[in-house]
């Protein structure tokens, strides 16, 4: 049902997990637990599975929170929980707060969860390439920093996401990227001269986390793509000519 990383769990104040495709009640393209609330799925069905993901981490359903993503570098800091109809646009949470869940949904997009045990300050992020490349991440641990946590002290975990393998772009998408910094051409890859780019899209998101200089970096290395038996895949979901598709949530609580 969900899967951690050695790195927030060894903190031992936190609790984490970036879930699976596993476990919930939605059925069809969505099975089983899809927690997208801007999916076509049933909704009492994603109310149920993001309950069980709640209770997973030990915390209500109504201490679940997800933002309104809109691939953006906007972060909230979320003092008391809110509702799908409430909440803002932004792609990143921070808060302070013990027993308030927050997290984001994916489905090849980099999910990140950050932590300063220490201090009590957890954040998720979620990093698609433009909001990657528009400083979500920076601008996530500026406002953990905002609550009180040190820089120095914070752990990063990058959890699954398309691999560079299956994230085929066009050559104007590369032309982009080099063009703001021409160390990125290290984040493509073709396999002969005729083929189009690949762009490692994790790899491009550990970089901007390490440049940062906190505590520690932990990428899981697990591919949405091509884990389909556990894990939902936008992607996959258009080669297939699916309708629609199911989102994992990946989330970080301090206990009470």
């Amino acid at each position: 049902m969900l899967i951690e990383a050695a790195s927030l769990s060894e903190l031992g104040k936190i609790r984490h997990g970036f879930f699976t495709s596993e476990g919930g009640v939605s059925d069809g393209i969505y099975a089983s637990l899809n927690c997208g609330l801007g999916s076509k799925d049933d909704r009492p069905a994603v109310a149920e599975n993001r309950r069980r993901v709640a209770r997973k981490l030990g915390t209500g359903s109504d201490q679940l929170i997800t933002p309104y993503q809109c691939h953006s570098a906007d972060v909230v800091a979320a003092e008391e929980a809110w509702t799908g109809e409430t909440a803002p646009r932004a792609d990143a949470v921070v808060t302070a707060r013990p027993g308030l869940a927050i997290g984001v949904s994916t489905a090849d997009c980099v999910p990140v969860l950050f932590a300063d045990a220490n201090a009590g300050v957890i954040g998720a992020a979620h990093a698609g390439w433009r909001g990657a490349v528009s400083g979500v991440l920076e601008a996530t641990i500026a406002a953990m920093e905002g609550l009180g946590a040190a820089r120095s002290a914070i752990t990063a975990a990058i959890g699954p996401a398309i691999s560079q393998a299956a994230y085929e772009v066009g050559e104007e998408f590369e032309t982009e990227f080099v063009g703001k910094d021409a160390d990125n051409a290290r984040f493509f890859r073709r396999s002969n001269a005729q083929s189009r780019p690949h762009f490692n899209l994790p790899g491009y998101v550990e970089s901007r986390l390490r440049n940062e200089k906190i505590s520690h970096v932990e990428g899981l290395d697990i591919c949405t793509y091509a884990t389909e038996n556990r894990l939902f895949s936008y992607r996959r979901s258009v080669h297939r000519r699916e309708t629609d598709y199911g989102r994992q949530i990946s989330a970080i609580l301090i206990p009470r």
